[in-house]
């Protein structure tokens, strides 16, 4: 079964302070995915965020940097979302995850936000039927509230960012194949710790090498 995206919203903070930042792992994601298909990102005031559109089989994918802080994520996604008329179940929305270790990924459908304030905010925006991109950056551990957000805004350890940064490439990659096959083609691969995908055979028969 195949699935249909019509944005792609990454999560994190505006301002070069928190651009290396953990918490910006939905940035990276969305420039990395805007680099790879030609998109060009501009300010749109009336979206609260910086906006592009790139094409993935044949399809036009609106991308989605809000630029309102993390907090208040949803009123970007709302904005855009209305003017389009685009789905909530077609929208696509990619995020720093606190419970996975860092290089590790997981693609899901609907839920809670997981203590996120990102995604606190969209579902209180707009509701949560939408698909969520998991990327890990690891857990500080037990502690206060302030220690885990000392630890989102900061630099990932040299290792972790390479971890993350890796994760965030193959990630990238299952777009298409969730376009073209479907969650679980996609799930199957994206779950594989360390997995690179081959996209020339998957769009035959699948590849991974661990």
């Amino acid at each position: 079964m195949q699935n249909e995206i019509d944005l792609i919203v990454g999560l994190g903070n505006p301002g070069t302070q928190y651009l290396t930042t953990r918490h910006n792992a939905g940035f990276w994601f969305i420039d990395l995915l805007s680099k790879k298909h030609t998109g060009t990102f501009r300010t749109e005031k009336r979206f609260h965020g910086d906006v592009a559109q790139i094409v993935i089989d044949n399809r036009r994918i609106w991308l989605l940097k809000p630029q309102t802080y993390m907090n208040e994520s949803g009123r970007s996604v709302e904005a855009i979302t209305t003017y389009y008329n685009i789905s909530l179940e077609n929208t696509f929305i990619a995020h720093d995850d606190l419970d996975l270790r860092p290089g590790r990924t997981k693609l899901k459908f609907s839920g809670g936000h997981g203590g996120h304030n990102g995604l606190r905010d969209v579902i209180r925006c707009v509701g949560n039927v939408f698909w969520r991109l998991r990327l890990g950056i690891g857990h500080p551990g037990p502690g206060q509230r302030e220690i885990v957000t000392d630890y989102v805004l900061k630099r990932a350890s040299g290792e972790d960012e390479i971890k993350i940064l890796d994760a965030v490439g193959s990630a990238m990659e299952i777009i298409p194949i969730f376009l073209q096959h479907g969650e679980d083609r996609a799930k199957s691969l994206l779950h594989k710790q360390g997995a690179e995908i081959n996209l020339d055979q998957e769009s035959g028969k699948s590849s991974t090498q661990e």
